[in-house]
């Protein structure tokens, strides 16, 4: 039976990455296959496992107590997730983001590759990797009218984006997921993966500042816009702030994170609510006019903008892989894995480049139910490095690539022949960095 479970996991793990070649969004394969999986279990009455971490081994328990186990650390993570992408939606409905383009002056391309590289390796740490690559791929659009030009700075944006989000806690779902799991903590994920992080974003932007694409000006003069909301930048710096105040808020009160985040939106909410009310013109920030004084809920509009489809991604793919967890599939395979490569440092690498084929939920996903180590154990900052970098060696293996393909229209071979070198030079450059910090650290 545990078979015919693996063979489902698989045919399900093989239509979502193929999502694109079937056009079947991934949602349906991941919550088809958490339901089928789970039926599997109940049905065929098979044993199910909770690992204790302290004695390192499998204690049997009811399917009911532990199915409610995993919905509830999901839910952590979706309600977190909801929280942090409509105080993203608030600050769009405002046009705070267009404030990130008066930042702008330099019309040379060296200069504006390292303006942007800077921009998406801080934003992707606030807003997440996915939103900074949107935003600032939209500013590239209104900045760069060059379309070759335009691919180079996107595939540099969908590096350091991912190298920004790769060490904070709210820069990426697989360093969230890490945070929520009580694996890392915020300030220690920092100290430890920062440095590691900015070589990763540094090396490759160096050596392509150096390539005859960044050489030049860029033609034409810079079109300044009216902003469409005089609120937009105090949304901006408001909702920023509130995410920020996240990790703070966990680290007093040791709530869950997703109690700080909606104490976070309920702010960011009541002043945009308070702004919405007042007589200014807000036209065609949803595509529609409004008028002058009347009242539109931005609330209600950035919820409904909220991509539910990648909530119900996360629903179903976390949901199937504790599935496996639960039956000890996990824990006898990370056993199994340690005795074929005794260097963890490997397989953490390996999991880093298998994030660029694979999507890294459910890889992070798995290594929580594979190692069962201590809070802020060196493997936990390691495994957020590599899974958070290692997606930028394909445009498929991350979700600011992935974003970025479809803005821009970036073929798949003209990235993997002038970007994946560089992403996989940052890559190794910051895991090195990382392991010799650790080292020193650990053995003076």
């Amino acid at each position: 039976m545990e078979t015919i479970i693996i063979i489902v996991f698989l045919a399900g793990y093989l239509a979502i990455t193929l999502e694109h070649n079937l056009k079947i969004d991934k949602l349906i394969p991941a919550l088809a296959m958490m339901a089928i999986l789970w039926a599997i279990i109940a049905l065929s009455h098979l044993d199910v496992f909770e690992v204790n971490t302290v004695l390192q081994e499998l204690e049997p328990t009811h399917l009911d107590e532990i199915l409610l186990h995993h919905l509830g650390k999901t839910a952590e993570i979706l309600v977190f997730l909801l929280g942090a992408m409509t105080i993203v939606e608030i600050i769009d409905y405002f046009d705070g983001f267009a404030t990130i383009k008066g930042y702008i002056r330099t019309r040379s391309k060296k200069r504006l590759l390292w303006l942007f590289a800077t921009l998406a390796f801080v934003l992707s740490a606030i807003i997440d990797n996915l939103t900074a690559t949107i935003v600032l791929i939209t500013i590239l659009q209104k900045v760069i009218n060059d379309r070759n030009t335009r691919l180079w700075f996107a595939g540099m944006i969908i590096i350091t984006a991912n190298a920004g989000g790769a060490w904070s806690p709210i820069g990426d779902v697989t360093t969230t997921m890490l945070w929520i799991a009580n694996k890392v903590s915020a300030g220690q994920l920092v100290i430890h993966v920062l440095i590691p992080s900015i070589v990763c974003m540094v090396v490759p932007t160096f050596i392509a500042s150096n390539n005859k694409a960044f050489k030049g000006v860029i033609e034409g003069e810079f079109v300044s816009e009216e902003p469409k909301s005089k609120y937009g930048s105090i949304m901006l710096y408001l909702g920023l702030g509130a995410i920020v105040f996240v990790p703070f808020f966990k680290t007093v009160t040791h709530l869950p994170p997703y109690v700080g985040m909606m104490l976070s939106l309920a702010v960011v909410a009541t002043f945009a609510e308070i702004y919405s009310n007042k007589k200014f013109s807000i036209s065609n920030v949803d595509g529609g006019d409004h008028e002058e004084g009347g009242h539109h809920s931005p609330v209600h509009h950035s919820l409904s903008k909220i991509e539910l489809p990648s909530i119900l991604f996360f629903l179903g793919i976390l949901l199937a892989v504790a599935a496996l967890e639960s039956l000890g599939l996990l824990f006898h395979y990370a056993q199994s894995l340690n005795e074929a490569i005794p260097n963890t440092d490997i397989v953490v690498m390996l999991f880093g480049i298998g994030s660029a084929v694979i999507d890294n939920v459910p890889l992070v996903a798995a290594s929580m139910g594979m190692f069962s180590q201590a809070l802020d154990s060196p493997l936990w900052h390691f495994i957020a490095y590599s899974a958070g970098t290692g997606g930028s060696m394909l445009i498929i293996g991350s979700a600011a690539g992935v974003v970025a393909m479809g803005m821009e229209k970036i073929d798949f071979f003209w990235y993997l022949k002038k970007i994946t070198w560089l992403a996989l030079v940052g890559f190794v450059s910051g895991a090195a960095v990382f392991i010799l910090l650790r080292d020193f650290v650990l053995h003076g």
